[in-house]
């Protein structure tokens, strides 16, 4: 068998941009590894050996459960090496898991598999980490009960090898994975390929392969400039789009929506955002992108609203003249009727001049007296009194937080200690929130904000009285804001909980479990991935009688939102209390719409205080004396 240092060699896993992939076996500990043999030619560059002892140096503590960690950097024979954990559960590269595949990926699978890269990427890039050469190949998947399950390999290589050595070692793998066109890399990096007679099907196989793996590449990296995060973003719209369409965006591609595929989400929108040619205008965080596509608010879909209609007018070829009006047919004219240069006019209308008249003095006398002048009455609060929510009393003591195998805002898990208090058995609903709004006399609270947007909730003002859509009482009520959550709460005598008693209360009293049925969860045990709310208590309650804890709707918390809190909240652990300040405000529990993921009662969620829409919801709770 052969070798590389104490590496036993088990099998060649294929040569990739970054060198030759082994499988490969400790000697001595009898583990199992990935060992990444470097492009040989690097090794007296001077340059690059500084960029791989900064690199190794930044990214060996780098832990992160999606990511393939570097355990080690080997030099054997002059050519170094990176050893690499071998994760036991991925048997196959994204690749071979798309070959073998009989059918078209679920929505629901793709979602998760979208949300798991999404991570991930925005893991490295927090962390000043670039991956630079995602693709099929260094995506690992294996199927758990919870769906696909997602690890990425080789990031941060691209960047230490450079760029114009990874596009010659791009090029070079692609013709050393057909085994039949002999390829060598010359001083400069440039490639010579030996010629060879016609062979149709050889270059049939080449053409695709090279398909493959260039079609990830962004458009500066082809330009051969520096890789930066937004390169990342580049690849993931390109992946994204793969998975869906099974094919590579090139020329005027197809968009998303028109595979027939009956998705629910608007991904033309997502792959639009992340291919971007100008790598400013692509999201920032993949994670934020994924959310705008689950829940997008209401000023994020005006604005990609605006961009998508930028897109479809210069698609188009609308001049810029006309005015185009979203969903309007366009009205083609012949050339003769085009103008051929200048705008079009536009009248001001300050501009236009109107005769003016002398007042008629005797127009004080022209009253009618016969109609009374209208005077309106001031509006009249009813004092009306609130139905209260049955509550239950969680016991103070020590309790685990957080999740080490979930996202990296949950970590690390960690006790807390927390005082008595009280929550309600089910999220407020309609028929209770509709009476705060009477006893409020609208929709504002004392300072002018909005508690709920109407239009986004089951709550309908007609002839200006309130009403509730037929049928929807009993359903919790959503389109409240954090500020209406918090102005109900302090109007029935209790508050919202805090993001720690709320994960305890949804635990239900489970220490090693994921979810508040256990390990796992059915569509039978909650609201998710459905079409709509359901009515309070329709499902089984958890442990400590808490209904629809997870799923059916999305629960502020009183807390601000902190993506390293819970690293103080080791420090600080009795009753915490969340951040003094920040931007966002938490949410919890999943909603309707939400993946089983969302579903773990550790699973974090954040937005801004004002926002409202038809997944956010709310439950109050209330201390307890001693």
């Amino acid at each position: 068998m052969q070798s590389i240092g104490d590496y036993e060699i088990i099998s060649s896993l294929g040569q990739s941009a970054y060198g030759e992939k082994f499988l490969v076996e400790h000697r001595f500990l009898k583990r199992q590894f990935y060992l990444h043999q470097l492009p040989q030619e690097l090794s007296e560059d001077s340059e690059f050996i500084a960029r791989l002892q900064k690199f190794a140096s930044e990214v060996i503590e780098l832990k992160h459960p999606k990511l393939l960690s570097l355990l080690n950097v080997s030099c054997e024979d002059g050519v170094f090496s990176l050893i690499t954990d071998c994760s036991k559960e991925q048997s196959m590269t994204l690749s071979e898991y798309l070959g073998g595949a009989d059918r078209q990926i679920g929505e629901e699978d793709l979602v998760k598999i979208a949300s798991q890269i999404a991570n991930v990427i925005d893991f490295l890039h927090e962390n000043q980490l670039v991956h630079g050469g995602l693709n099929l190949e260094n995506i690992l998947i294996s199927r758990g009960q919870a769906g696909p399950i997602i690890t990425l390999s080789d990031f941060g290589l691209a960047n230490v090898i450079g760029v114009n050595t990874f596009l010659a070692r791009s090029y070079f793998a692609l013709a050393c994975e057909l085994n039949s066109m002999p390829v060598t890399v010359n001083s400069d990096q440039s490639v010579s390929f030996v010629k060879k007679g016609e062979n149709n099907e050889l270059l049939e196989k080449l053409n695709a392969f090279f398909t493959r793996s260039v079609s990830f590449l962004s458009p500066e990296q082809k330009a051969q400039k520096p890789v930066t995060e937004k390169t990342d973003i580049y690849a993931f719209g390109v992946l994204i789009y793969y998975l869906i369409m099974r094919s590579f965006p090139q020329g005027f591609f197809p968009l998303p929506s028109q595979a027939g595929l009956n998705y629910k989400l608007n991904w033309d929108q997502l792959v639009f955002n992340c291919m971007h040619s100008e790598p400013s205008k692509r999201p920032e965080k993949l994670s934020q992108a994924l959310e705008d596509l689950l829940n997008p608010s209401e000023g994020k879909q005006n604005e990609l609203l605006g961009q998508w209609s930028t897109l479809q007018s210069e698609v188009k070829n609308v001049k810029p003249s006309a005015l185009y009006v979203p969903g309007a047919a366009i009205e083609e004219k012949s050339s003769a009727e085009t103008p051929k240069e200048g705008p079009r006019p536009v009248l001001n209308p300050s501009e236009i001049k109107r005769p003016e008249y002398e007042p008629d003095p005797a127009s004080v006398f022209n009253i009618d007296t016969t109609v009374a002048r209208y005077q309106p009455k001031p509006i009249e609060v009813q004092e009306v009194k609130p139905q209260q929510t049955d509550m239950v009393i969680i016991s103070g003591g020590t309790y685990w937080r957080g999740c080490n195998t979930g996202g990296r805002d949950e970590m690390p898990r960690h006790k807390i200690n927390i005082s008595s208090f009280a929550i309600d058995i089910h999220p407020v609903s309609n028929e209770q929130f509709i009476l705060f709004l009477q006893a409020m006399g609208g929709e504002k609270d004392s300072n002018n904000l909005d508690m709920i947007r109407l239009r986004d909730s089951r709550i309908k003002r007609l002839g200006g009285k309130l009403n509730i859509e037929s049928g929807y009482s009993k359903h919790p009520v959503v389109g409240v804001s954090w500020y209406g959550a918090v102005a109900y709460a302090k109007w029935v005598g209790k508050r919202l909980p805090t993001e720690a008693e709320w994960e305890i209360a949804a635990a239900g009293g489970l220490t090693d479990s994921l979810y508040p049925t256990g390990k796992t969860i059915e569509r039978n045990e909650a609201n998710y991935f459905s079409s709509d709310t359901t009515s309070i208590m329709s499902y089984p309650p958890n442990g400590y009688g808490l209904y629809d804890i997870s799923g059916n709707v999305y629960e502020w918390c009183i807390d601000w939102y902190d993506y390293h809190y819970y690293n103080a909240s080791m420090q600080e652990p009795n009753d915490p209390q969340g951040p003094i300040q920040g931007v966002y405000r938490v949410l919890r529990g999943g909603c309707w719409k939400s993946l089983q993921e969302d579903m773990r009662f550790a699973h974090r969620h954040r937005n801004n205080p004002g926002t409202m829409n038809r997944t956010y919801g709310f439950r109050c709770a209330a201390d307890v004396k001693a």
